[in-house]
């Protein structure tokens, strides 16, 4: 587990975006089952989560169409959250960090680790804003 001084700016990145930190399994559920849209990333100490990850949500989020909720777990930190979260991103494999939209519950895209590395944040963001237009 990182130290909660370290990730603190990290979490707070997302947190003054507007993004609900969950922090249990129970939480995780209830947020993801929630009508309408939900965006989750999680979040994570690594490079690409504050040069590309944490950018890139924010930035989808002044698409017109955006997510009716918006959560975030920490990786590395909220183990229950974080499992939880994963479990319904099957059969997506566990990274960090990552971004799935759910709509209804069910996980309708999903931005791995893989193609957040090295991509800029305008890139994944406009990934986001274009699976906002047509599930949001």
């Amino acid at each position: 587990m990182y130290p909660a001084e370290l990730v603190k700016p990290m979490r707070d990145d997302l947190a003054n975006a507007g993004f609900e930190e969950l922090f249990t399994a129970d939480a995780v559920e209830n947020a993801i089952k929630k009508e309408g849209t939900t965006l989750v990333v999680v979040n994570s100490v690594c490079g690409c989560a504050a040069a590309n990850a944490r950018p890139a949500a924010k930035i989808s989020l002044m698409n017109a169409k955006k997510p009716d909720h918006c959560v975030t777990v920490f990786a590395g930190v909220d183990t229950e959250a974080v499992n939880a979260a994963r479990n319904l991103m099957i059969p997506f494999p566990p990274s960090s960090p990552s971004i799935a939209l759910f709509k209804d519950g069910e996980l309708v895209h999903m931005v791995e680790r893989h193609h957040i590395e090295g991509r800029p944040a305008e890139l994944i963001a406009e990934n986001l804003t274009e699976a906002y237009n047509e599930f949001c």
